[in-house]
């Protein structure tokens, strides 16, 4: 068997296929609900801090609830505790809709019309904190061991390919609907996620022992993560360029009062990193990387605080939007090596917790990166902040290139 033939292995196995579309419905949400706040919130307040904000609302749930939701995924149906997230999510949006509607703009008064949607945000983390774990758990039992790393890839291309969707056609749905009917849309993708999960049979509980102590259980799922140094240098490398290289967080800002382009224009600055990372990660699903992952992890990460860097200094559309493209296809190398890295190193009735440490220390990275750009916005002003967070990346890399060698010489 060519790898190029195994890569697609997984798509055989019907449950799989299934949790592919219920991932990339519910991914393309997420990420337009994302997109269409940050452009709504800018709109009321025109300041990025307020962005920053709502980075710092979602991450906050995310953070705190974190181990205690591995803890609740290793000893529970990951299927059916995957739906209930996503239904739930789904009461979120519509609660978006009513914020957003003429109705409750009208008969609602309020000086702050934008804490509401950092309220809205802060329960879309706290179901974040279980669901985003509960997803990367559940693949081992949907396709055979032997052909979980190229499940691992499908599913982060899927990813990618529903963000790219995502942040580019929220910025033609704002232009052509308004922020009110997009959320609309954006419920019917969380419902046909729902749907798709639905038709998942439900999966057994892998845990060996169900009388340990959450505590005891959250101890193990972290004990494992710092014992095992190439995870625990990944996640770390990973953690701090997301969090100083939050570019993507001030892109609203960068769009009307530096590129000076319209929604449209906004969507796709938006889409643009993702659009890199779904190719590369595309290639690589194809033609898979087999030797020197470290060094590549390594040289990744450098080139996307570089990339950041030149962002900052852009003035011309076209320019911005390439170095974010190249940024993306930096960070989808970064995401196959993290990705393989936990699927083959984790046990199976550890999945959840570990996968659980993995979204405290890296997903809720991205929205406390987002509150990091947001103040150093405020403090240094909005060009400064993406260079210096450009040059802090590139930093981390040099430290970790020196303290992490088993990183550095990873291979699988």
């Amino acid at each position: 068997m060519s790898p190029r033939t195994g890569s697609f292995l997984p798509l055989q196995h019907k449950e799989f296929r299934f949790f592919i579309v219920a991932r990339f419905f519910l991914i393309m949400a997420l990420r337009m609900l994302g997109t269409v706040a940050a452009y709504k919130l800018f709109q009321l307040t025109q300041s990025s801090f307020s962005i920053g904000l709502a980075g710092l609302s979602e991450f906050i749930p995310v953070f705190l609830l974190a181990l205690y939701a591995g803890h609740i995924i290793d000893k529970s149906d990951k299927r059916t505790l995957l739906l209930k997230g996503v239904l739930i999510y789904s009461v979120c949006v519509t609660a978006l809709i009513i914020i957003t509607s003429t109705w409750f703009e009208n008969n609602v008064n309020t000086r702050s019309p934008q804490v509401f949607f950092y309220g809205v945000i802060f329960c879309t983390g706290a179901i974040r904190a279980f669901t985003g774990p509960a997803t990367t758990a559940i693949i081992a039992q949907l396709v055979p061991r032997e052909v979980l790393h190229f499940a691992a890839n499908i599913s982060s291309s899927t990813w990618l390919l529903a963000s790219i969707t995502g942040h580019a056609s929220a910025g033609f749905f704002i232009a052509w609907f308004g922020v009110h009917i997009t959320f609309y849309i954006i419920l019917g993708y969380v419902l046909i996620a729902a749907l798709f999960i639905s038709f998942i049979h439900k999966k057994p509980i892998l845990v060996t022992t169900k009388t340990v102590k959450t505590w005891d259980s959250v101890k193990e799922g972290l004990q494992f993560v710092f014992s095992n140094k190439i995870m625990l240098g990944a996640i770390s490398l990973d953690l701090f360029a997301v969090l100083f290289g939050g570019a993507v967080a001030l892109i609203p800002e960068f769009a009307e009062k530096i590129l000076s382009v319209g929604p449209i224009g906004f969507g796709w600055l938006n889409a643009a990193m993702d659009i890199g990372s779904a190719l590369m990660i595309t290639t690589l699903t194809i033609w898979p990387m087999k030797q020197k992952q470290g060094y590549r992890l390594l040289f990744a990460v450098g080139g996307f605080g570089l990339c950041i860097i030149l962002f900052g200094i852009s003035r011309i559309y076209w320019i911005s939007f390439i170095v974010l493209l190249i940024a993306g296809m930096f960070d989808g190398i970064s995401v196959i090596i993290r990705g393989t890295i936990l699927q083959l190193t984790t046990p199976d009735d550890k999945r959840g917790r570990v996968s659980s440490v993995n979204s405290m220390f890296i997903n809720s990275s991205n929205e406390l990166g987002q509150f990091e750009s947001g103040f150093m916005a405020r403090a240094l002003g909005t060009v400064p902040s993406v260079i210096f967070g450009g040059c802090m990346t590139l930093l981390v890399v040099i430290i970790t290139w020196l303290k992490a060698p088993d990183l550095r010489r990873f291979e699988y």
